[in-house]
């Protein structure tokens, strides 16, 4: 087997990803082989945190709308990404890979509360952690969470597993003509108000000198291959 090219890394997982065709709750069908290929990593010797988005259940903005005061309704998806993460470490722990899951909001009975020594340590004894409720703020996105949370662990990078193959220099899904990148610099993304990620997980990237791999989770097995060293979708990182 070839050497992996990352020693630790974040992977952030599309709520709406895990949901499939239905487009809400979860799809097990999808799930399940998301969590071989986790495991596939862990048994090449790659430690392996990730952080899941909620879409799939709630996304506060776009459902709380004008009817819910914004602190509320984020904090609803906070709570979403939970059962998501609950979701991952029961499928994950069937297929006999031990994970953890640790929560920025407290609910002891549930979950660890996020502990950054305690999550460095269940990496190194081969444990997948799974961080919910973003960055148990409102107005950040889990996007901003996952590349939180990888410069916390010190990950060597965070990989955006989302339902689009790269980063393009305009919507693929109206313009037939826009070009993917290969690789781009933060400075790039943010000077062209790429729609990669969220400003501010850019810019906490790029002040953290943190690289980031964005690349459609269509094909889980994508997250092996970029974990291994091949080029997928989209690589973010300072200037060549």
């Amino acid at each position: 087997m070839n050497t992996p090219k990352y020693r630790r890394v974040l992977v952030k997982i599309s709520g709406e990803a895990l949901a499939g065709e239905a487009g809400r709750g979860l799809d097990f069908s999808i799930i399940g082989p998301v969590c071989d290929v986790i495991k596939q990593c862990v048994d090449a010797g790659v430690q392996v945190a990730v952080v899941v988005g909620g879409g799939n259940i709630w996304r506060g903005l776009k459902d709380g709308g004008d009817h819910m005061e914004r602190t509320r309704a984020d904090q609803m998806g906070m709570l979403a990404t939970v059962i998501n993460a609950l979701g991952l470490a029961d499928t994950l722990e069937q297929k006999g890979c031990p994970a953890r899951v640790q929560t920025a909001l407290s609910m002891p009975t549930v979950a660890e509360p996020y502990i950054r020594n305690k999550a460095v340590a269940h990496l190194e004894k081969g444990r997948v952690v799974i961080f919910g409720c973003g960055t148990g703020n409102p107005y950040f996105s889990t996007d901003t969470g996952a590349v939180l949370r990888g410069i916390e662990i010190g990950a060597d990078a965070v990989l955006l597993a989302k339902n689009i193959d790269g980063v393009y220099d305009d919507d693929p899904r109206k313009n037939p003509n826009a070009k993917r990148y290969d690789t781009i610099t933060y400075d790039d993304v943010l000077a062209q108000h790429l729609n990669a990620t969220d400003i501010t997980a850019i810019s906490l990237a790029m002040d953290n000198h943190m690289p980031l791999a964005l690349f459609a989770l269509e094909d889980p097995q994508n997250i092996f291959r970029v974990v291994m060293g091949e080029d997928i979708g989209t690589t973010i990182k300072e200037a060549f």
